[in-house]
């Protein structure tokens, strides 16, 4: 799968709520430093809590990431037809946790890179900041990686293995390599 020249590739990010991981990796991907701007990313829950967490949005503004125009939404906006052609539908949620993950239709490369939810942690302000720290680490990580990948050399069958080594991943630590 290559970049058009002409526009980026478009990418979602699943999960049930859309209030915390699914939205960090939206914003972060749609930050060039980190992408390269190769990507238009959006996010999605199959059922939105409607708003963002609080926390994440701090997060994201303590790493200088852009959080204007980021909401909870449902994944229905992205199946109607006037919507966005997906590219790369990517699952953040956690299946480890009981979480049922969304399923995305149609012909885009999908891979599931789960995450545990920061906005379940109910303990201290401090164990939900590093929750929230923890999700973003490991997600720029596995973003920083796809960015990263040879699209112009890699066959769809190569690039569906690399997508899926990147959720494979079990931390922002990983030693995934996007070779071709």
């Amino acid at each position: 799968m290559k970049p058009a020249a002409d526009r980026p590739l478009n990418v979602l990010f699943l999960c049930v709520g859309n209030s915390a991981r699914s939205i960090l990796a939206e914003a972060m991907t749609n930050h060039p430093p980190i992408s390269g701007a190769k990507f238009r990313a959006y996010s999605a829950g199959s059922h939105p809590k409607g708003e963002v967490d609080p926390l994440a949005l701090d997060v994201l503004r303590q790493s200088r990431i852009p959080t204007e125009g980021l909401r909870s939404k449902s994944w229905d906006e992205f199946s109607a037809a006037e919507a966005p052609k997906m590219d790369f539908v990517f699952t953040v949620c956690d299946p480890s946790a009981m979480e049922q993950c969304p399923v995305w239709p149609g012909q885009p490369m999908t891979a599931h890179w789960g995450v545990p939810d920061p906005a379940a942690v109910t303990a201290s302000d401090e164990d939900r900041r590093r929750a929230f720290l923890d999700a973003a680490l490991v997600l720029r990580r596995r973003i920083e990686l796809f960015a990263s990948l040879p699209f112009d050399k890699l066959t769809r069958l190569a690039l569906q293995a690399r997508l899926d080594e990147i959720g494979d991943a079990s931390s922002a630590r990983d030693s995934v390599t996007p070779s071709a």
